[in-house]
């Protein structure tokens, strides 16, 4: 339930974001902070979804099915600190510097160490996750997060080159953020049936990948 309920949260904040140069940013008021804690709030629940579906078996995985659940988890957790910075920092700079917001200008050392990472880490560490769902028998579910998270996330990294007015940007966000937000809701029903009914074991590792 955490994972789906997240999943929502995450794929209504997007869909209601208001658009994202300074001036519509400062217009919107405290909408632009409502979406971000929406989006925030969905974030966590998604972290609490993963560390349940795969943590209380983490004994039973290959070492790379654990380097795509930490990866996962790791670029969530980062990508909520993009998502907190954004939805607190720039509808404050919208008010004085509505030019800066949403450029590389803006771009100071302690933002860019939450910005930058979280922009690489959350499509790496789903795509991995994906690809971990592809070994498993959910190959479809593995694309749809894998190919979702990438897709949104380069929304964001799009934002530097297009700039924050594109319509560019709302339109692989939201593109995105519908597969990645069905795969998590797809995921959690595929190991919540599996944990119960046919629990990840070596016995199901290829030959040679045992250990």
């Amino acid at each position: 339930m955490s994972s789906i309920s997240g999943a929502l949260l995450f794929l209504l904040a997007v869909i209601v974001h208001p658009e994202r140069d300074g001036v519509h940013i400062a217009e919107a008021g405290p909408l632009y902070g409502l979406t971000h804690g929406i989006e925030a709030i969905g974030l966590i629940l998604q972290i609490i979804g993963i560390a349940g579906l795969f943590l209380p078996n983490v004994g039973r995985f290959r070492p790379r099915d654990l380097v795509s659940v930490y990866g996962a988890l790791l670029g969530t957790i980062w990508y909520f600190g993009l998502i907190v910075v954004d939805g607190t920092r720039n509808p404050v700079t919208a008010r004085y510097a509505p030019g800066l917001v949403h450029t590389a200008a803006d771009l100071d050392t302690g933002t860019a160490i939450i910005v930058l990472p979280a922009l690489v880490l959350f499509p790496l560490g789903y795509v991995l996750l994906g690809v971990m769902q592809a070994h498993y028998g959910a190959r479809w579910i593995g694309i749809l997060i894998g190919v979702g998270a990438a897709l949104y996330t380069t929304g964001g990294l799009a934002i530097f080159g297009l700039g924050p007015a594109s319509p560019v940007i709302e339109i692989l966000e939201i593109v995105g953020a519908v597969p990645y937000a069905l795969g998590i809701i797809l995921m959690a029903g595929f190991w919540t049936r599996r944990s119960s009914s046919h629990p990840v074991s070596s016995r199901e590792l290829p030959i040679g990948e045992h250990s």
